[in-house]
This record gives structure tokens, C-alpha cells and sequence, in this order.
């Protein structure tokens, strides 16, 4: 049963409404309501079946106003690259130790970060960051050489985005606190960016559906044709 926050919030949406990119950053100050700092979510389902390889929508984007929220970055490095990391301001460095702290199930850290010769090291591990969205990865920039940059990207607001096997997407792209100018401004950065990645194969509508909302309120909905149409 809905609590009487929750539907005063409801109250204030007409459900058949379908909102622009702008409107719908602006809105989000009418939906606050929870004690804490709320994150603003979108949350869209493609038309796509990530079990073909060119249909994986998988990417990294920084948002131009950041997210709001600390990311803490553990880097898996050794030498050099690893002196890099720590100047970066990387929370975590190491290599063999950093796997048996994680392997004992110490995650003080939200994101993983891998030079390519330690890939290896991180295979051992991919069965315990897999399932939670934390392994490497070329395509989002996780796995490189530049392990410095990496650090401070994810610091300084980048998004990680991957299509589940439903072809739902779901990312926080800012806080309520944010102006509707800086939310709007993340919203089309991020809609850039999936916008960018439509599979040539994909035939008819891309985007399927997209809504915005508060960790804590009901979502409103997109108008698709101004979705689709930022570039």
C-alpha cells in the first residue's frame, strides 16, 4: 500500500503528461520529499537484445556537473602506474593484496579500475565483481593504461551505463539539490550518449520508453520524440 507521501506525490502528476528534457529537470524540485539528499534516476528500456554483440549498449560518460555523490576507486596497478594512481587520488591501490581483501569480501570502494598487465590478477576475481558491476572493462574505460585519467573521471562524475538483458537502463545523473539547469544539462549528456550507440541493426523506435524520478518519488515520463531527437 502506498504511504500518503508517496501518493501526495502521485497527486501531483498527470499520468497521461509526457514531459521535455528541460520540463521534466525542472520538475524534479516538485517531487522532494525525503529527508536525505535524493538522487535524480533515469531509467529507460531500448529496443535492443544485448544477447547480440552489436546490440550491448555499454558505455562511460562524464556528466558536466558531476553526480554528487563521492566515488571511492580502487586500482588495481603495480610500479609506476601505481604511484600514478595514488597521486590521482585512487582510494585503494594494490595488486595480490587488493584481490584477497576483495576475495574476503571487503568492498571499501564503488568501482574498479585495472592497468591491462594486471588483468590478469583481476581474472581471478571476475566471478566476485561480475555479478556486481564492478569488473573492468575496455568500453568504460576501467581497463587502461592511463590509470591517472581513470581516477579522475570516476571522481569528477562519470556515469557507467549497461543495458541488462531486458534492455533496461538505469543511472543516477545528479542530486535534487542540483539547479534544473545543471540537472538538464547532465539529462542531455547522458541521452547523447545513448542516443550515439543505436545499433545500425536496430530497426524502428530506439528508445522503447524513458521516465525520470527521485530515489523516493514516482517517475514522470519522457516525451520519446525529444528523447530521441538530442544529439
Amino acid at each position: 500500500m502506498a504511504s500518503k507521501r508517496y501518493k501526495q506525490l502521485t497527486d501531483k502528476i498527470d499520468a497521461s503528461k509526457e514531459f521535455g528534457v528541460a520540463e521534466a529537470a525542472a520538475f524534479m524540485s516538485e517531487l522532494k520529499s525525503a529527508k536525505f539528499e535524493e538522487t535524480v534516476e533515469i531509467a529507460m528500456n531500448l529496443n535492443v537484445d544485448p544477447r547480440h554483440a552489436d546490440q550491448m549498449i555499454r558505455g562511460a560518460i562524464v556528466l558536466p556537473n558531476g553526480t554528487g555523490k563521492t566515488v571511492r576507486v580502487a586500482v588495481f596497478a603495480k610500479g609506476a602506474k601505481a604511484d600514478e594512481a595514488k597521486a590521482a587520488g585512487a582510494d585503494i591501490v594494490g595488486t595480490d593484496d587488493l584481490v584477497d581483501q576483495i576475495k574476503e569480501g571487503n568492498f571499501n570502494f564503488d568501482v574498479v579500475v585495472a592497468a591491462p598487465d594486471c588483468m590478469g590478477l583481476v581474472g581471478k576475481i571476475g566471478r566476485i565483481l561480475g555479478p556486481k558491476g564492478m569488473m573492468p572493462n575496455p568500453k568504460t574505460g576501467t581497463v587502461t593504461p592511463d590509470v591517472a585519467t581513470a581516477v579522475k573521471k570516476l571522481q569528477g562524475g562519470q556515469v557507467n551505463y549497461r543495458v541488462d538483458k531486458k534492455g533496461n537502463i538505469h543511472a543516477g545523473i545528479g542530486k535534487v539539490s542540483f539547479s534544473a539547469s545543471a540537472i538538464e544539462e547532465n539529462l542531455r549528456t547522458f541521452l547523447v550518449s545513448i542516443n550515439k550507440q543505436k545499433p545500425a541493426s536496430v530497426k524502428g523506435k530506439y528508445i522503447k520508453s524513458a521516465a525520470l524520478s527521485l530515489t523516493m518519488s514516482p517517475a514522470i515520463k519522457f516525451d520519446l520524440s525529444e528523447v530521441a531527437d538530442v544529439k
